[in-house]
């Protein structure tokens, strides 16, 4: 047993030995080959044994600051080796910041025999917080390792240097009226560059400013997570939009800080709920028939127009169990339009009474107590009784809806419009008028004559305009036992609405000078909008006594209309007022704006700036000239014929034609000298003279006018302006069968005008003595 332990310590003795051989090995191995391979502590450790070895490096502590201003180089710190007692050694430094990127030369050994570490110039530690350092020792003679190699961190000491950072300047968000305040409206960040968990980057944060401040702050932020929160309820019709400036700071020393903008807009919602203008409304229908848009509710909404939380839904929520009734929304206006769908029955239904709920189409919220509640209540009533009277056709207005835009000209006293109503089949009866609704008492209206009049100023801030629009309604009342009443209602817009108007298609017209009763025709042409043509209606604006005194209408063509001058009048400008209204009830204001003017060639204005006033060729003008070229031979034998002198001085009656659109008017003491000098002409010799030269002139005036037909018909969207020729009177001459042909060139309107001449002609030298 006891030679068994002698054996065993020899073993482990042999052992330690081994062991050291091989450290002492790997250390100088691992020394040779710093410049190619770093070896690091706990690789050393790692080719040892374990066993307790002691500690031979020492190191004071090495302080390195950012930012340090110097003077350079600066002494940092010491490294001591135990070892240097017995041997003449020599102290080395290596690795980042020595030799090394990053800071190439930023540390260094000054004094090799001592150890002195020193730092030569300003360190960011934002950019480089931390240098592993390898130091080593070794003889001063052989240059032998003496010790193994010690691997140091120098840690660059923070300074409060960096302010928090947003990641934007400014942000922009939206959010409702309805939000709540338990519920986030926007989270802000801020990221700090100094050191993690130190105070110089610890970040919090606040409101700085608000904008408008009305009563306080209306904002809250979390001051450690930048959540920000509502402090109270929004209110649209207050605020609609916000500016925050948030601020972000650090708990350094000293304290460094950044803001950031926050615009914060409010997006209406439905807090306040729709109402009526009135709490009641009285109706009176006929029985027996349907009634399109019998009546029209006007509701005031004080939140934002054409939004959700403004646009009406109206039902009938009472008195429609038979379905005679159905309510819609105008979504130009909002208003509810009621209609009767059935007709009513008078026995059964003289007396009728509807309830009409009205709601918005989202929610209806309110705040109480700062918290944004749901409400069950989210409509109001009016009620509508209704008057059932027996069926006797009552008077109707023309069109039912007048839609009228606010012009300049509508001051207190001047004419509004004439609106009036007329019994059905033209059965003569008194008609009075009153207004049925005008709020604000904006017009007044003759009893007799259905006149509309400006009463006072258009107001558009009164509570009654509604999206820039106010409802008059209008009441005729057909006097008989029972009365008949009818109604119409009058859009009237104060805003602009011009591209849904219809206009005159050519305001400015040159007209050679004329005499009373010429006809001149004005043209409208459609709204650009719907673009439909007409038929038009035209009303001669008689609120000036000079319009009445010089201009009236006369045929209406459905396009255009017929103004007539009442007397003859002199050269100059004139401006005449013309009320041009489409069929679907767009009414329009216009100024027609025409100069009289002097033609030295009869037909064009001398330095005619603007179109002339122009005849028209009709549908079927080339049909037309086709045919008079082929009557030309025939006219030709007309005036070149044999005929006798009529001893009677008669009248030559000249029947209108259809579509003319001038009048045509005779001499009478022409067309007698041309019955008493009407004489017997050779044939072969006038048509030798004079055939030739009317040909020529036929052929020119046929050709201008297919031109112009050609014209039109190729590019019927552009509307051409018409001229009206002057009409001549026949002169007199001794040779009356030829005169027409050889005195006078033919007028541009010769053929417009041929038929009713030659038809007088024809009849006075058809007359021969007995």
């Amino acid at each position: 047993m006891e030679l068994l332990l002698i054996l065993l310590l020899l073993q482990v003795t042999a052992a330690n030995s081994f062991s050291r051989e091989i450290e002492n090995s790997s250390l100088r191995q691992a020394t040779r080959g710093k410049s190619t391979q770093w070896v690091g502590s706990y690789e050393l450790d790692s080719l040892r044994p374990l066993q307790r070895t002691k500690r031979t490096w020492v190191i004071t502590t090495i302080d390195v600051q950012e930012e340090d201003k110097g003077p350079f180089p600066k002494y940092a710190g010491q490294l001591f080796n135990k070892k240097s007692f017995n041997t003449s050694l020599k102290y080395l430094i290596s690795g980042p910041g020595v030799d090394e990127p990053p800071e190439v030369g930023l540390f260094s050994i000054e004094d090799d025999v001592n150890g002195h570490v020193y730092v030569h110039r300003t360190i960011d530690r934002e950019k480089t917080p931390t240098f592993l350092i390898r130091f080593d020792i070794e003889d001063r003679e052989t240059g032998e390792p003496l010790d193994r190699p010690l691997y140091f961190k120098i840690k660059v000491k923070d300074i409060n240097d960096n302010a928090p950072e947003f990641c934007k300047e400014e942000y922009s968000i939206t959010i409702g009226e309805d939000h709540r305040k338990d519920e986030p409206v926007f989270q802000v960040t801020a990221l700090d560059k100094d050191e993690v968990g130190t105070a110089n980057s610890q970040v919090s944060y606040s409101i700085s400013m608000q904008m408008p401040t009305a009563d306080g702050f209306t904002f809250d932020i979390d001051p450690t997570t930048g959540s920000i929160l509502l402090s109270r309820c929004l209110d649209y019709q207050t605020a609609n939009s916000f500016k925050l400036l948030v601020k972000a700071s650090d708990q350094g020393s000293p304290q460094l800080s950044s803001t950031a903008t926050v615009n914060v807009a409010v997006e209406d919602a439905n807090n306040h709920l729709p109402v009526f203008a009135s709490d009641s409304y009285q109706l009176q229908v006929s029985a027996g028939q349907e009634h399109p848009a019998v009546l029209r509710l006007q509701v005031q909404d004080k939140d934002s127009p054409n939004t959700p939380a403004w646009r009406a839904k109206y039902r009938v929520a009472k008195g429609n169990e038979k379905e005679q009734f159905a309510i819609e929304t105008d979504p130009d206006t909002n208003e509810g339009i009621l209609s009767i769908i059935k007709p009513l029955n008078y026995e059964s239904d003289s007396e009728m009474r509807l309830v009409i709920s009205v709601a918005n189409e989202e929610p209806f919220f309110l705040c109480k107590n700062g918290i944004v509640m749901t409400s069950d209540l989210e409509s109001t009533n009016t009620t509508v009784n209704i008057k059932v009277i027996q069926s006797q056709r009552a008077p109707k207005f023309h069109p039912p809806l007048l839609i009228v835009q606010k012009e300049d000209s509508m001051k207190p006293g001047r004419v509004f419009r004439k609106y009036p109503a007329t019994y059905p089949d033209d059965v003569p009866s008194k008609i009075k008028y009153d207004l049925a609704h005008d709020p604000d008492g904006w017009l007044r209206v003759d009893e007799d004559s259905g006149v509309l009049t400006v009463a006072k100023d258009f107001d558009e801030a009164s509570p009654f305009v509604n999206n820039s629009l106010y409802t008059i309604i209008v009441q005729a009342t057909a006097q008989g036992s029972p009365p008949q009443t009818g109604t119409g209602t009058i859009l009237l817009y104060l805003s602009d609405i011009n591209d849904r108007m219809p206009s005159l298609l050519a305001p400015s017209l040159d007209v050679c000078d004329k005499e009373k009763r010429t006809a001149l025709i004005v043209q409208a042409k459609p709204a650009l909008v719907h673009g439909l043509w007409g038929p038009f209606t035209f009303e001669l604006d008689e609120d000036s006594e000079d319009v009445k005194r010089n201009w009236t209408l006369g045929r209406n063509f459905g396009q255009s209309v017929e103004l007539l001058m009442l007397r003859s009048l002199p050269q100059g400008s004139y401006s005449v007022p013309i009320i041009v209204q489409d069929r679907q009830g767009f009414s329009t204001r216009q100024k027609q704006h025409i100069r009289l003017c002097f033609c030295p060639d009869g037909h064009t204005c001398r330095d005619s700036p603007v179109p002339q006033a122009v005849m028209g060729l009709g549908g079927s003008a080339i049909g037309i000239i086709l045919m008079a070229s082929l009557l030309i031979p025939a006219v030709s034998n007309i005036l070149l014929c044999r005929c006798l002198v009529s001893r009677s001085k008669s009248k030559a009656i000249v029947p209108p034609q259809e579509g003319e659109q001038t009048l045509i008017s005779y001499n009478e003491e022409s067309r007698s000298s041309f019955s008493e000098n009407c004489l017997f002409t050779d044939y072969k010799t006038l048509q030798a003279r004079h055939l030739d030269y009317l040909i020529q002139r036929v052929e020119k005036t046929l050709g201008q006018k297919l031109y112009h037909q050609t014209t039109l018909e190729d590019s019927r969207d552009v509307d051409e302006p018409r001229r009206y020729s002057e009409e001549g009177e026949l002169e007199q001459s001794d040779s009356p069968c030829s005169v027409s042909i050889v005195s006078e060139d033919l007028p541009v309107d010769f053929l417009n005008t041929l038929g009713p001449r030659f038809s007088a002609l024809e009849e006075i030298c058809q007359k021969r003595p007995t």
